[in-house]
């Protein structure tokens, strides 16, 4: 990697860092902050559902955002409106505020995520095209989530310990002034290099012209479709399970006010990510094609949700909990490097949000769904329930891997002036 390449890594893991530290210090504690403000275990996981429909609804616009108005333009915007939404939800809990309320924040707490899905990532891989990098961006992007495990794992369990120390709105406040601190750090720092804006006057125009060339190189270009299509299933798995596992582990540990012990749910999640990401790289040299990697990753992960469906130990939950969060970390990476290298740049952030609005879309129904399923049934049950629905995620991934495109096998960098690159040749 040359100078030029390292510098823009270093930018990456710095935004990496900083984002997730923020974002953190609520994820072991928000269920539980949620239901401490009067909301039932349905409206929890609804409010939540709220905010990835938020996801859903601005996914799109904020990535026209990205791509129009600039990556840099797109992440300020995130941090100000996610520090506002923050604090939003922080003087909804003050208020024990009806559940209406929260969907509403809930709602701009997703479009605050929106301004940074697809804008970093695509300012990453041009940044680094431009500064001449040719490898395989496993490398980098696990390096991304290295950085971010890490600011997870400090985040989390900070965010546990201070709730447990004061009370559950105090870690809204700290996650308020790290996203400030960021926004000034991006305004130094983050610079677009190797792409240039296409500002329009006209931005419904530019929205309808943009979502059109990003259907052509997403959900028209087959190998990346299916790759999309499996997205609602895992993601809304994943976005459930992260936050159950609040709730399930302080039942299973006895103590319902041991927050530390949410925490460390978060805590470990962020571990298996830093091991995830070291893996990632390695994984993918001695596995030949991306998409048996993703395979892999979702029926291992499938199988070990259905087995927590029927442990009642908590040290044998927290090791299987544990395997789970790193069998899912070590295949993002190779998911977000098989999706890069088959998008255009023209088109990367806006495919890319249009990509996580299919992950938000799955959220919006399962969320709910699995968190009434804990209400009647309990959270084993509810686990069970979503190894199934993992599953329904690996024939869509087969059906990536039989259009049998380049990027499958690719390790280094692919030439995305074009938004649909060929489909590998029958040897």
């Amino acid at each position: 990697m040359n100078a030029g390449a390292r510098k823009i890594q270093r930018v990456y893991l710095t935004l990496t860092l900083g984002n997730t530290l923020a974002a953190s210090f609520i994820w072991g504690i928000n269920t539980l902050f949620l239901l401490d403000a009067g909301l039932s275990n349905f409206e929890a996981f609804a409010a939540n559902a709220f905010f990835t429909a938020g996801m859903v609804l601005f996914e799109v616009p904020t990535g026209v955002v990205a791509d129009g108005w600039g990556r840099r333009t797109s992440f300020l915007l995130g941090t100000l409106t996610l520090a506002g939404s923050t604090y939003l939800y922080y003087m909804l809990w003050q208020l024990s505020a009806p559940f209406w309320s929260w969907a509403v924040v809930s709602v701009l707490l997703g479009l605050g995520f929106t301004f940074f899905s697809g804008a970093v990532e695509a300012w990453l891989v041009d940044a680094l095209r431009f500064a001449g990098y040719e490898g395989g961006l496993e490398a980098v992007l696990g390096r991304g989530l290295m950085v971010q495990g890490t600011a997870m794992l400090l985040g989390s369990v900070a965010g546990g310990v201070v709730a447990q120390a004061t009370d559950l709105g105090v870690p809204f406040l700290l996650r308020v002034g790290v996203l400030v601190a960021m926004f000034l750090v991006a305004f130094g720092l983050m610079h677009d290099v190797g792409f240039t804006p296409e500002r329009s006057a006209h931005p419904l125009r530019a929205t309808r012209a943009v979502l059109s060339a990003s259907i052509e190189s997403g959900l028209k270009n087959p190998p990346v479709r299916y790759v999309m299509l499996a997205a609602p299933f895992s993601s809304g798995v994943g976005i459930y399970v992260f936050y159950a596992l609040q709730p399930y582990l302080l039942g299973l540990f006895g103590d319902p006010g041991a927050y530390s012990i949410a925490g460390l749910a978060a805590a470990l999640v962020a571990g298996a990510e830093i091991l995830g990401g070291w893996l990632a790289p390695r994984v993918r040299r001695l596995v030949r094609k991306r998409s048996t990697v993703l395979m892999l990753s979702s029926s291992v992960s499938a199988m070990i949700l259905l087995a927590l469906g029927f442990i009642q130990a908590f040290w044998a939950a927290l090791i299987l909990l544990a395997l789970w969060a790193l069998v899912a970390a070590a295949g993002t990476p190779v998911r977000q490097a098989y999706l890069n290298d088959m998008i255009a740049s023209k088109q990367r952030a806006t495919v890319l949000s249009f990509d996580s609005l299919m992950g938000s879309s799955g959220g919006v129904v399962v969320q709910p769904v699995l968190g009434r399923a804990a209400d009647v049934y309990g959270y084993p049950a509810s686990l069970a329930v979503s190894g199934l629905i993992e599953l329904m995620a690996v024939p869509f991934l087969l059906a990536s891997r039989q259009q049998r495109h380049q990027a499958d096998d690719f390790s280094g960098a692919t030439d995305t002036t074009d938004a649909e690159s060929p489909p590998l040749q029958d040897s």
